[in-house]
């Protein structure tokens, strides 16, 4: 019996952000976005489980790439916030399900600045929020799963998460977990409907 839905933020409830993130920090620093990634993937991991401070982050990818630290105070959140796309549509399944008494939650791999972000948009359709940032782990580690549903009061066996990323949800049905890889919005109804949440 599946009484929770966690949902994936980047690529689910919003248009999957990294090709802009990426082109947007490159254009800033100066450099090819190829060699941005390349430097961006060395340091990204200790940003995104909390591991370092932006700043610091900015120091090693600039660093390593021989250019002068970004001018803005944030030059991550300013990224995220310019290519923010969200899908309104999945926001309103969220708070649906909500309404009729299914539990929500949201499950991200993401930066402090996102996540300040997130929390500045007072979105009220979910129950509890989970960030790789604060947790110090990320999907697809076990323990980011566990968290999440134990944030719901819920066992992992009775919740199911939406991802766009395949070993995202291979990492939530590893811990216990049902997992749907999104698509689309009424394919994920649909395949919420099999589940037994059936919504409008």
């Amino acid at each position: 019996m599946i009484e929770a839905v966690l949902f994936d933020w980047g690529g689910v409830l919003i248009e999957n952000p990294a090709p802009g993130l990426m082109a947007y920090c490159a254009r800033e620093l100066g450099v090819s976005a190829e060699d941005y990634v390349r430097a961006h993937n060395r340091h990204g991991e200790a940003f995104q489980t909390g591991g370092i401070a932006e700043a610091v982050f900015w120091q090693r990818v600039c660093g390593e790439l021989g250019r002068p630290l970004p001018r803005q105070a944030s030059l991550w959140g300013e990224a995220f916030r310019a290519g923010y796309r969200p899908r309104q549509e999945v926001f309103a399944l969220a708070r649906r399900l909500r309404e009729a008494g299914c539990k929500t939650g949201l499950l991200s791999n993401t930066e402090a600045p996102a996540m300040a972000f997130f929390r500045e948009l007072g979105y009220d359709m979910f129950d509890a929020l989970t960030f790789s940032c604060v947790e110090g782990v990320f999907k697809p580690q076990r323990e980011i799963y566990e968290i999440a549903a134990r944030k719901l009061g819920m066992a992992p066996a009775r919740c199911v998460l939406l991802d766009d990323r395949l070993d995202f949800v291979e990492g939530a049905r590893n811990a216990g977990m049902q997992g749907i890889v999104f698509e689309s919005p009424e394919q994920v109804k649909t395949e919420l409907a099999g589940l037994g949440l059936a919504v409008g």
